[in-house]
């Protein structure tokens, strides 16, 4: 077989391969015998049709389907010969000259990626601390979350929620989606336009009111951007909140089986520290990722990017589905390309120092990503135990340890500069 190979571009490869006719032919017969085994014509026995039979029949078929094996087969073979290790599949023309075969090949190749060592680099790493504050703010939205509403005969206050009907309208007609009956509205919830929720402050059951307004000018219905309105609203009923009693009683609502406040606050602040250790994390993590990116300058193979942005599409319509929101748009491919490209490089950036460095898999954390994942679960232990055995879910719990496990590794190189902040911050 011979083989030349020269750059095009970039990461562009042409390469040629030349197929030793006595290869093609055995090819061609092994075809032809793979045929034999299955194939059916009158007069013969199956099984049994003479290869001089089927080559008349079915050479040009056999021949074909040598090429597509022989292609498959000494592609690989070729780019191991010319030290080239493609990045996805190559575009192939055929070049057929009587018995002789040969092919061209077109491919990008995987870049060279050579590890920075970072000098000088610094990375910001945020340090902070669950407040007793910070638990008494938590435990006020935990009561919120469980607000009772009380119907209440007095003007509508902040933080009330009121029940109106509402009739808008441009140059002075109604216009698509600016009509509703009985919609429930908290006021101070930020739900409607800015003026919308305020202007019914001080007004009673039953009351009537006409407000003018301007949609904003990003708003997300573009033909209404930045357009003027007017609102005719009635307020059918105010409704006060009501926020359950800090007992026992709420503290067993939350799970807490002792069901005493002091019993909770250990609950909730547990919780609370666990939540910022990860966010930390995922905050430090995303510096380093940050930080690799600029110190490290390769060209990426448009297929791979090709390839990510499709997938991340995919992920994109499969999430708006599970919302329900179905389109009939087509989400354009360009809309993934920069993230796509980002995602790829780090890919090759993170393979290469797993294997320059040897880093490995530490078990411990495998099991302390697992029980992150399985915290929200009623029954964790089971759903760790799904992490950890499960082939395809374990996988995906590897690749996260070993991120961690590049980005102790820089951490290890770089200047931590130490950051005090607060949970609210960080959160």
């Amino acid at each position: 077989m011979q083989v030349s190979a020269e750059s095009v571009e970039g990461l562009q490869r042409r390469m040629t391969v030349e197929v030793p006719v006595e290869k093609v032919d055995q090819a061609v017969e092994s075809r032809l015998k793979s045929l034999a085994r299955t194939v059916r014509l009158d007069g013969f026995r199956p099984g049994k049709v003479p290869l001089k039979v089927l080559r008349q029949r079915y050479g040009q078929q056999a021949r074909q389907e040598a090429y597509g094996e022989l292609i498959q087969s000494t592609f690989q073979e070729a780019a191991v010969q010319e030290n080239l290790q493609p990045a996805g599949e190559p575009r192939i023309e055929l070049k057929e000259e009587g018995d002789s075969f040969g092919y061209t090949a077109e491919f990008e190749v995987m870049p060279e990626v050579v590890l920075s060592e970072l000098a000088g680099a610094s990375v910001e790493r945020d340090v902070a601390e669950v407040s007793d504050a910070d638990v008494d703010t938590m435990l006020e939205k935990l009561r919120k979350q469980r607000t009772t509403w009380n119907a209440v005969e007095r003007e509508a206050r902040e933080e009330d929620r009121v029940t109106v009907s509402f009739v808008g309208k441009i140059d002075g007609e109604a216009f698509e989606g600016g009509t509703a009956e009985d919609v429930p509205l908290v006021i101070g919830s930020g739900m409607m336009i800015d003026g919308f929720e305020q202007a019914i402050v001080g007004k009673q059951p039953g009351e009537d009111l006409s407000i003018d307004l301007k949609f904003p000018d990003d708003y997300r219905v573009e033909h209404l951007a930045g357009k003027p309105v007017t609102f005719d609203i009635t307020v059918k009923e105010v409704h006060e909140p009501v926020l359950p009693p800090m007992d026992e009683d709420f503290a067993r609502a939350l799970g807490v089986a002792e069901g005493t406040l002091e019993a909770l606050r250990e609950e909730v602040r547990g919780n609370m520290r666990r939540e910022l250790a990860q966010r930390l994390r995922a905050i430090v993590k995303q510096r380093v990722m940050d930080l690799l990116m600029e110190h490290h300058d390769f060209a990426v193979p448009a297929v791979m990017i090709d390839a990510e942005a499709r997938r991340m599409k995919e992920q994109a319509r499969q999430e708006m589905e599970r919302n329900g929101q179905r389109s009939a748009m087509e989400l354009p491919l360009d809309l993934f390309r920069e993230d796509a490209e980002r995602r790829v490089k780090l890919g090759l950036i993170l393979a290469e120092a797993v294997k320059t460095h040897g880093l490995q898999v530490d078990e411990g954390r495998l099991r302390e990503l697992a029980s992150e994942h399985a915290s929200a679960y009623e029954s964790p232990e089971e759903v760790v135990n799904f992490y950890l055995s499960d082939r395809g879910a374990r996988a995906s719990l590897e690749n996260l340890a070993l991120e961690d496990a590049v980005v102790d590794w820089v951490l290890g190189k770089v200047d931590v500069q130490a950051k005090e902040t607060t949970f609210d911050a960080v959160m």
